[in-house]
C-alpha cells in the first residue's frame, strides 16, 4: 500500500523512513547535543518530550508525564499511539529501527505527522545513544512490549524480529526511561529549574496539552501540572507580570497556505521590545521569517490607522517599526509543515512562505480586532508617537556625541590590536584591571589576540539612558573596537559583517565582583548588541582558583573547589596556591591558563529559552540585590565549555 493511498491516521511500520546509520554519537556528542554540560543533558529530556509533544500536534495525546526519578534517570510517557512495534522492512521491529538509527522516525512521512519540533532535534536514537542504559515500554492493542540498551546497545533478544511482550494493558503511547552516561557528560544531574521552564514554555504553546512533571529526588518529592488554557495568551501575561499594561492582550489565529498561525501581543510601560518567534513548539532565538513577516504587516497596519485618524499628516514620516514595537510584548508561534532553518544555532527561520503566511493573516485578523476596540488602538499609536519623539530627541543626542570625539581603531591607545585582520581568526579580551591588562598584553598571541583594558564596572545599561550609555567611556570604546556599531529600541545602526572579532571573551577575576562586570558587560550586549550573543560570538573564560604543586611531577591548575576535592582525595603532600584575582598571574601563567586556544577552558553565552532571557537580565540588573545574589550563586558552576 502507497503512502498516498494509507489514512493520515495509520501509524505503522511503514511510516518509518531511514535516513542514515548511528554511527559516531557517543565519539562525538558534541555535534549531536551541541554540549555534554548541563544544556546538552537537559536536551535529552527536551528531545523525547518533543516527540511526545508531535504526538498530541498529531490529535493522539492529551497528557505527558515527565519523572525525574530517584536513580538519576529520567521517564517520559505519553498516552498517544505507541511506536510502531511491527514488523520493519529492515527484518526487525520498527521500534528498534526508531532507537539504533539516526534520523529514522515517523517524522519524514507527512502522512502521519503534518508537523513536527521532535524533527529539528537529535532523535530517539542519540538520546539512547548517550544514554548507560533505556528501557522502552510501548501500549499498542491491549499489549505492553517492552525493549532495553545499554550504551545505545540493544540486551532484549527479539521473538521473530519483533518485540517480546511483557504484559496486558489498557492504556496506549510509550513510556521511554533512560539514564544519561556519565562517560558522556560532566554532570548527570538534570538542572530542574530549566526542564521546569521548558514544560511551562511547552504547555502555553500547546493550551489542551496537559504536562504532569514530577521531582522525585531529594527528600521531598515535587509534583507540578503545567496547564495553559490560554494558551500565548497566557504566556503574554506571564512574560508580562511585573511590568505595567498600557493595552490589553490581542491575540488571533488564523491559516495560510497550510501554515497555521498564533499571534499574542500586549504593550507595557518599559521601552524595550520583546517579541518571541516559535516553529513547530520550537524557540527561534534568532526570529527569522515569520517574525520579518509580522512586523512588516503590522507596521504597516498602525502607520495606516495613524493617518486614517490624523495623528500623522501627510508631511509626516511614517512611524518606524521599533517606534511602534516599543513597549511590545509578543509571541508568534506557527506551525509549519516542512520548515528550514539557517544561522549558527539553526533557530533562525528560513521559510519565505511563513513570512507570507503571517503577514496575511496579521493584515485580516489584527484589522478585524483593532476596528472593534479602538481604546487599544489608540494606546498602541499613543506609544508609537512617544517613541518616535525620544527617538528623534536621541538620535539628535547621539550625533552630537559621537561627532564630538572620534576614536581611532586603537581606541585611544587602550586597546593592544592584534596584527591579522581577518575577523574569523582574531579574538580579543575584554579584561578587567589595568595589571590583569597588562599581563594579558605580554601574554598574548600578538598576531592574533586583541587585549582592551577596563577599569572597574562600567555603567548599569538596564537602568540607564541612551545618552549615559554613549557618553561612557567604557562603552564607547568597545563599540568602536568592535567596529559593527550599536542597536536600541528605536533604531539600529548594528551590522554584524562589521565585527572584527570571532571572539569577544570576558575576562574577569574568578570573585564576586568579577561575576558582577561580567553580568555587566552582557547585559550591555545583550540589550545593544544583541546579535553578538544570537551568534556565538561572545565568551567568558575561566581562569583557573588554584594551582596544586607535587613534591613529584607538574604542577596543576584547578577550575574550582570540585576540582580540588577531587585533586585532595588521590593526592598527599602538595603545595597549594590560591589566585585572587587575574592580577596576581605572570604573563606565562596567564598565557598557559587563559589565552592559550590549546589549553584554556571558554564558557559560550547562549541564549536557549525564550521566557527567561530577558526576566533574568532584569533580576541581574535590577534594584533588588538578594535575588541577584541567589542566582549567581546558584548558576556559577553552569557553562558551556570551549575547550
Amino acid at each position: 500500500m502507497t503512502n498516498s493511498m494509507r489514512e493520515n491516521n495509520q501509524y505503522d511500520a511503514d511510516s518509518i523512513k531511514v535516513l542514515e546509520g548511528l554511527e559516531a554519537v557517543r565519539t562525538r556528542p558534541g555535534m549531536y547535543i551541541g554540549s555534554v554540560s548541563a544544556r546538552g543533558l537537559n536536551h535529552l529530556v527536551y528531545e523525547i518530550v518533543d516527540n511526545a509533544v508531535d504526538e498530541h500536534l498529531a490529535g493522539f495525546c492529551s497528557t505527558i508525564r515527565v519523572t525525574l526519578e530517584a536513580d538519576g534517570s529520567c521517564t517520559v510517557e505519553d498516552d498517544g499511539r505507541g511506536i510502531p512495534i511491527d514488523m520493519h522492512e529492515k527484518g526487525i521491529s520498527a521500534e528498534r529501527v526508531v532507537f539504533t538509527t539516526l534520523h529514522a522516525g515517523g517524522k519524514f512521512d507527512n502522512n502521519v505527522y503534518k508537523t513536527s519540533g521532535g524533527l529539528h532535534g537529535v532523535g530517539s536514537s542519540v538520546v539512547n545513544a548517550l544514554s548507560e542504559r533505556m528501557t522502552v515500554s510501548v501500549g499498542r492493542d491491549g499489549l505492553i512490549y517492552e525493549d532495553r540498551y545499554e550504551r545505545g546497545v540493544p540486551v532484549t533478544e527479539l521473538v521473530d524480529g519483533l518485540l517480546p511482550v511483557v504484559g496486558e494493558t489498557d492504556w496506549t503511547g510509550t513510556r521511554i526511561n533512560f539514564l544519561p552516561d556519565p562517560l558522556i557528560f560532566d554532570d548527570t544531574v538534570f538542572k530542574e529549574e530549566d526542564i521546569k521552564r521548558r514544560m511551562h514554555e511547552t504547555s502555553y504553546l500547546n493550551p489542551e496539552l496537559t504536562i504532569l512533571y514530577t521531582d522525585l529526588r531529594g527528600d521531598k518529592a515535587q509534583e507540578i501540572t503545567f496547564h495553559e488554557p490560554d494558551g500565548i495568551a497566557g504566556f503574554i501575561r506571564a512574560l508580562n507580570k511585573s511590568n505595567e499594561p498600557v493595552t490589553e492582550i490581542v491575540y488571533y489565529k488564523g491559516a495560510c497556505d497550510n501554515i497555521v498561525v498564533e499571534a499574542a501581543f500586549q504593550f507595557v510601560s518599559e521601552f524595550h521590545e520583546n517579541v518571541l518567534g516559535f516553529c513547530n513548539n520550537i524557540y527561534n532565538a534568532e526570529g527569522g521569517t515569520h517574525l520579518t513577516g509580522f512586523k512588516t504587516a503590522f507596521t504597516q497596519l498602525i502607520n495606516t490607522y495613524a493617518r486614517q485618524l490624523g495623528v500623522l499628516k501627510d508631511k509626516d514620516n511614517n512611524f518606524t517599526g521599533a517606534d511602534i514595537r516599543s513597549g511590545m510584548t509578543a509571541v508568534i508561534s506557527i506551525k509549519h509543515p516542512d520548515p528550514r532553518f539557517e544561522g549558527q544555532t539553526k533557530t533562525k527561520l528560513d521559510n519565505q512562505d511563513a513570512a507570507r503566511a503571517v503577514s496575511q493573516v496579521t493584515g485580516e485578523e489584527a484589522v478585524r480586532y483593532l476596528d472593534r476596540n479602538l481604546d487599544t488602538l489608540r494606546g498602541i499609536i499613543g506609544r508609537a508617537e512617544k517613541a518616535a519623539k525620544i527617538r528623534k530627541a536621541e538620535e539628535k543626542t547621539r550625533t552630537n556625541l559621537l561627532s564630538k570625539q572620534k576614536f581611532s581603531f586603537d581606541s585611544n591607545g587602550k586597546l593592544a590590536n592584534c596584527t591579522s585582520r581577518d575577523p574569523s581568526k582574531c579574538e580579543i579580551f575584554i579584561v578587567e584591571g589595568d595589571s590583569a591588562g597588562g599581563s594579558a598584553k605580554m601574554a598574548r598571541n600578538r598576531m592574533y589576540q586583541a587585549i582592551l583594558p577596563i577599569r572597574g564596572k562600567i555603567l548599569n545599561v538596564e537602568k540607564a539612558s541612551i545618552d549615559k550609555v554613549l557618553a561612557n567611556a567604557e562603552i564607547k570604546t568597545m563599540i568602536n573596537a568592535f567596529g559593527c556599531g550599536f542597536s536600541e529600541g528605536y533604531g539600529n545602526d548594528f551590522d554584524i559583517t562589521k565585527l572584527r572579532y570571532d571572539k569577544i571573551i570576558i575576562m574577569a577575576d574568578a570573585d564576586v565582583d568579577g561575576a558582577h562586570i561580567s553580568t555587566l558587560l552582557l547585559t550591555l550586549f545583550y540589550r545593544f548588541m544583541p546579535e553578538l550573543i544570537y551568534e556565538g560570538h561572545v565568551y567568558v573564560a575561566m581562569p583557573p582558583l588554584y594551582k596544586v604543586v607535587p613534591k613529584r611531577g607538574e604542577g596543576v591548575y584547578l577550575y574550582d573547589d570540585r576540582a580540588l576535592a577531587k585533586y585532595r582525595s588521590s593526592h598527599r603532600g602538595f603545595t597549594l596556591q590560591r589566585y585572587k584575582g587575574l592580577g596576581e598571574m605572570d604573563p606565562e601563567q596567564l598565557w598557559e591558563t587563559t589565552l592559550d586556544p590549546e589549553r584554556r577552558y571558554l564558557k559560550q553565552v547562549q541564549i536557549e529559552d525564550a521566557m527567561s532571557a530577558s526576566a533574568i537580565t532584569e533580576l541581574l540588573m535590577g534594584s533588588e540585590v538578594p535575588p541577584r545574589r541567589s542566582f549567581i550563586h546558584d548558576h556559577a558552576k553552569d557553562a558551556e565549555l570551549d575547550v
